[in-house]
């Protein structure tokens, strides 16, 4: 398959080539616009029971749509545009089945027909702490991953032994054979959110992991700042004043 991602540090969107008989993985909505040799179709991640409870943990426990939409180009090749919704990147990870990928909720896009994705349980601690919950994300197989982000996707290369201390709500993806610990981001808990940071990740290589230059909660505490509070249900009045 053929693909480029297209304005890159801006809006993406991913331009796919597919030829006759090629499938590709997305997200629930991520086609943009499609040459009429493509079909689109709603699928769970796997037939019968299996994919009923696979998309039910997606739901509910990783807190992503319960289906994939899947594009396939039946009638001959055919070109698929598909981005997401927020404001942020979009990478392609070339995974060759030796490995495979943990992505925080929200960060898988699409994937080529060989891809898998999975919930994953992380521990007791890590899910209470991370924010993120219990469940996150596990891709793994043979193909092209592309992984979507709030803000541009930056990736950290570490070296074995070198450690990285990663704010929580700036993760995106991490090889699943990294080592990490969730722990606070000072001494003690009052200094770790009165310094605004609270929970942190440390991940020790070799791997490379990738994080996302803006945080999407800090983004909506900043949103909610301009909403104004109170009791009043007098709408767009109660907030500019009432000359009556």
């Amino acid at each position: 398959m053929k693909y480029q991602i297209l304005y890159p540090e801006a809006f993406p969107i991913v331009e796919c080539n597919l030829d006759k008989g090629e499938r590709l993985k997305a997200e629930s909505d991520a086609m943009i616009a499609m040459d009429a040799n493509i079909d689109v179709e709603g699928k769970m991640p796997d037939g019968g029971v299996g994919g009923i409870l696979k998309g039910l943990a997606r739901k509910f426990l990783a807190g992503e749509s319960f289906f994939f939409q899947e594009l396939v180009a039946k009638r001959g090749s055919g070109k698929v545009l598909f981005g997401h919704a927020l404001p942020g990147g979009i990478m392609d990870v070339e995974l060759d089945g030796s490995y495979g990928l943990m992505v925080q909720k929200n960060g898988f896009l699409a994937g080529t027909q060989n891809i898998n994705v999975d919930t994953k349980m992380q521990d007791i601690s890590k899910g209470f702490l991370s924010g993120e919950g219990f469940f996150i994300l596990h891709i793994n197989g043979s193909g092209t991953v592309f992984i979507s982000s709030y803000g541009v996707i930056h990736p950290i290369n570490l070296e074995a032994g070198q450690e990285i201390i990663v704010d929580n709500g700036h993760l995106v993806a991490w090889p699943d054979y990294m080592q990490y610990n969730i722990e606070k981001a000072s001494s003690g808990w009052v200094s770790s959110f009165t310094s605004g940071e609270g929970i942190v990740c440390r991940f020790r290589g070799p791997g490379v992991v990738l994080i996302q230059t803006r945080n999407p909660s800090s983004f909506g505490d900043w949103i909610r700042s301009f909403i104004p509070s109170g009791g009043s249900s007098g709408g767009a009045s109660s907030f500019f004043g009432n000359d009556d």
